[in-house]
């Protein structure tokens, strides 16, 4: 299994940050490839995504979510990934966000892209998009603010 992890830092408030990443409903509008995001359950959601030229739909669960600190998933059937995003106050009104993505290339195309770096410049460049759009509107477009912490 393949793991990319990237930080970024952002202008806004933490909580503002985390506030925009629980609308997972937005994703499509920064990261790439994906194009449908449902949440069905405060701990559910359904994926549709273009990865290595496929679409691919899968489920994922919401594992451990605390506001302002981190949310962690992984896949219920379909593609085996998982991964954890965590938010760090800089002080002076600034984020840093930390994005860890694990990911099971399920056939040889998917092997190569991970082998080139493809995942690598695809989460790095989710989370410099994430920056822009949230900085461009200065607040987040909705929040949800419970915590989910199921034990494995």
């Amino acid at each position: 299994m393949s793991t990319i992890e990237k930080q970024i830092e952002i202008d806004l408030p933490t909580t503002t940050v985390y506030n925009q990443w629980t609308q997972f409903e937005e994703f499509p509008k920064f990261m790439e490839g994906v194009q449908e995001v449902q949440q069905l359950q405060d701990d559910r959601l359904f994926w549709r995504a273009e990865v290595a030229g496929v679409e691919k739909e899968w489920y994922a669960t919401i594992a451990k979510q605390i506001p302002d600190q981190i949310v962690s998933w992984r896949s219920e059937v379909g593609v085996d990934a998982g991964g954890m995003v965590t938010f760090r106050p800089l002080g002076g009104d600034r984020t840093e966000v930390t994005l860890s993505v694990s990911y099971e290339p399920e056939d040889l195309a998917e092997s190569v892209g991970d082998k080139l770096g493809f995942l690598s410049r695809r989460v790095e460049g989710d989370l410099k998009r994430f920056k822009e759009f949230i900085e461009a509107r200065g607040t987040e477009t909705g929040a949800w603010r419970g915590t989910i912490s199921h034990v494995s």
